[in-house]
């Protein structure tokens, strides 16, 4: 079945509430497995949202590495933009835009930085090109031109060179805890489905269907 017809079969199929899972994230994993049915290139880049100290909202797309029952973890930077936004405001919210499929995913949640351990076990499955290039980037800083990239990438090579990479100091994981989960399904004449996840006083998550 290819990307157009899945789409159209799941808008007219669409999102009822008794076919929901009870845990938001294992619905989420559905939904994420759907994705490797469709092939949909990089089902883990999303929309990570945070708020700076003057309050203004920015975005950009990261990779999601790792879901679990504890949350979402993506890799940066710690001295990145995004990472000194994290340090003033924890709030954040992701969006997993799936087109392909009509379906989206939007979480809202709080950061936490994970384990020097945690990122060192990712790290070391990295291309090594990679690794260099944590090193080598002040990730959001102002530079002239590339050529300031390409020689402090040169000087950690020489720097590593017939080494194993260490893990940058400045570099690592963030979990993203969620709070809320909203999954979205199109349908014909924008009379979508969406439901939202919020946990009760029991620290139970319950659903319920919104507007489109």
């Amino acid at each position: 079945m290819n990307t157009d017809d899945l789409r159209q079969r799941l808008m007219k199929q669409g999102l009822d509430h008794h076919e929901l899972n009870n845990n938001p994230l294992k619905q989420f994993e559905n939904w994420y497995q759907d994705t490797s049915t469709a092939d949909i290139y990089e089902p883990g880049a999303m929309s990570l949202a945070t708020v700076d100290d003057d309050g203004q909202p920015w975005q950009r797309i990261v990779l999601l590495k790792l879901f679990d029952e504890k949350g979402f973890i993506f890799f940066t930077n710690y001295e990145s933009r995004k990472a000194k936004q994290l340090d003033v405001n924890v709030n954040v919210s992701l969006l997993f835009p799936w087109h392909a499929l009509g379906r989206q995913v939007i979480i809202t949640g709080e950061v936490e930085k994970i384990s020097s351990a945690e990122s060192l076990k990712y790290f070391s499955t990295r291309p090594r090109g990679s690794q260099i290039g944590a090193w080598s980037s002040g990730q959001s800083q102002l530079i002239n031109s590339r050529s300031i990239l390409e020689t402090m990438v040169d000087s950690m090579k020489q720097k590593f060179e017939d080494k194993e990479v260490p893990l940058p100091p400045f570099w690592g994981g963030y979990r993203v805890k969620p709070k809320t989960f909203e999954f979205w399904q199109a349908r014909d004449s924008r009379l979508h489905d969406r439901f939202i996840y919020h946990k009760d006083g029991t620290g139970e998550w319950s659903s319920q269907r919104m507007a489109p």
